[in-house]
Formats: C-alpha cells, structure tokens, sequence
C-alpha cells in the first residue's frame, strides 16, 4: 500500500492517510475484507507517530471504512455502495465549492463556470 505524505499539503498527516485509503478503497484497489498494515508498521514505514496512525484508522473505523479487531488488526469493511457514492458526492461538493469561490472571487459569472464545468465533463 503506498501512501504519499506531502509537507506542502495543507492537511495534516493523519487527514492525508486518511483521504488516500479511502480512495483506494472507493477505486476498488484495496479489496472487502483486505488486511491494512498494523498502525506500529504503518508508522515505522512512513516515520511517523504511532499516534497519527492511531488517528487515521480510528476515522477510517468511525466512517466506516475499516474494521478493526483486537489482536487481528484492521480490515477494509465491505462497502454499502450507497455510502460510497455519498463519499464521492462529498468530495464532489468540497472541489466545486472551492471552484465557486474562486470563480467570485475572479468575477466568473454561473453561467461562464458551468460552461468551464461541461466542457470539462464532457472531455
């Protein structure tokens, strides 16, 4: 599993695994059922906090993401594909929010934006 922690990002450590399992999972590239790496090895691989570890799974667990076992460690959770797909609306709404903010800020008016918006999507 190959994760990506950026200094220039903006999100904290922890946000950044958290996000990059996620996607994975939503790509399909880690499985239902698939094991992740133990929080002391995951944090040992990347030398980071055991704590920040801790942190990631334990938001990955809360929002459903993984399951995690005493002993046996984390698994990816088999997926409800409803929740996936509120989990890319989400993310959707997060960038065209950012999007419309600096279409504002620049004075890109609705119409010119959803132009930009059609064009990309039908690329």
């Amino acid at each position: 599993m190959d994760i990506i922690i950026s200094n220039l990002s903006n999100d904290p450590i922890y946000l950044q695994i958290v996000n990059q399992i996620k996607a994975m999972i939503m790509s399909g590239e880690l499985a239902p059922g698939e094991a992740l790496p133990s929080m002391r090895n995951l944090a040992m691989q990347m030398r980071i906090s055991l704590i920040t570890t801790k942190r990631a799974y334990e938001e990955l667990e809360r929002d459903g993401f993984i399951e995690s076992y005493t002993g046996k460690g984390s698994f990816v959770k088999a997926q409800n594909k409803e929740m996936l797909r509120e989990e890319s609306f989400r993310q959707i709404e997060e960038h065209i929010s950012q999007a419309v903010d600096k279409a504002k800020l620049s004075g890109i008016e609705l119409d010119e934006l959803l132009g930009i918006m059609k064009t990309l999507y039908m690329e």
